[in-house]
């Protein structure tokens, strides 16, 4: 393979990369960091590439690696993330002013419940084992298949399957007790509450009724609730959308407050 070559096949994966590496780590800078990270590295060890994968599965394969060496050391996000993260910026003077200035300014900064639903779904999958993590946004959101997840993660087929086991029903589990559009009796309304603020001409649940997922939200099929929301995860490119700067707010704010969190505790 040529270097232009794999230059054109970098430029087509670099998307889907992008807003893989974003969801993974949270934070728009490393994200830039990482992709850059992993075009070079890509590029000095072409030779190395035999061409028994996609590149794309190869390019991927290095940008994981490096984000394992770059998230291995630090803690986990806890599954109240939306609770403490909320909480902090109602206790922050400068938060909502901050984001109804994106909200008003930007051509990016709409807020629609399925943005939300996208940005609550990174936020929880950060509560998962690193490994769990990485291998269920390949295979629900990427479409990765199994053999190739292998490849990615350099571990076993039964490893594989049984991290997608594994975190499914923990995710499932999770936005059982959690999400309020499927349970009336969550803890977490920030759809709502944040669609009011945002949307106050809007009828919430004229709006919510609009999307297939809380029209179902009555099943009580939750592992189709979770292919759902990963069904609207994959249509929304984080860093290209109708609300992306105000997601792009919403998941920074999350970052910091979620380390801030994990340095205290650790005192």
């Amino acid at each position: 393979m040529t270097k232009e070559q794999f230059t054109s096949e970098f430029e087509s994966a670099r998307p889907h990369l992008k807003s893989y590496l974003l969801r993974i780590t949270a934070s728009i800078e490393d994200t830039e960091d990482l992709v850059q990270d992993t075009f070079i590295k890509a590029s000095t060890k072409l030779d190395t590439f035999r061409a028994e994968s996609t590149v794309k599965t190869w390019i991927f394969t290095i940008a994981s690696n490096l984000t394992k060496d770059n998230l291995r050391a630090k803690k986990r996000w806890t599954e109240n993330v939306t609770d403490i993260c909320k909480a902090k910026a109602l206790s922050n003077p400068n938060y909502f002013p901050e984001v109804m200035a994106i909200n008003q300014t930007s051509q990016h900064g709409n807020f629609e419940i399925k943005e939300h639903i996208t940005f609550c779904l990174t936020c929880i999958s950060k509560s998962l084992p690193l490994e769990q993590q990485i291998c269920i946004l390949l295979k629900e959101v990427y479409e990765f298949k199994v053999a190739e997840i292998v490849e990615i993660l350099q571990t076993s087929e039964a490893m594989v399957k049984y991290y997608l086991h594994t975190s499914r029903s923990k995710m499932v589990n999770v936005f059982e007790g959690r999400c309020a559009l499927i349970n009336k009796n969550g803890t977490c309304h920030q759809c709502s509450e944040l669609n009011g603020i945002f949307n106050p001409k809007q009828d919430f649940e004229v709006e919510k009724n609009k999307i297939d997922f809380a029209k179902k939200a009555n099943d009580p099929n939750r592992e189709q609730l979770l292919d759902l929301r990963f069904q609207i995860m994959k249509e929304i490119d984080p860093f290209n959308s109708n609300g992306s700067d105000l997601q792009l707010h919403h998941i920074q704010h999350n970052r910091d407050v979620m380390e801030n969190y994990s340095e205290k505790n650790e005192k």
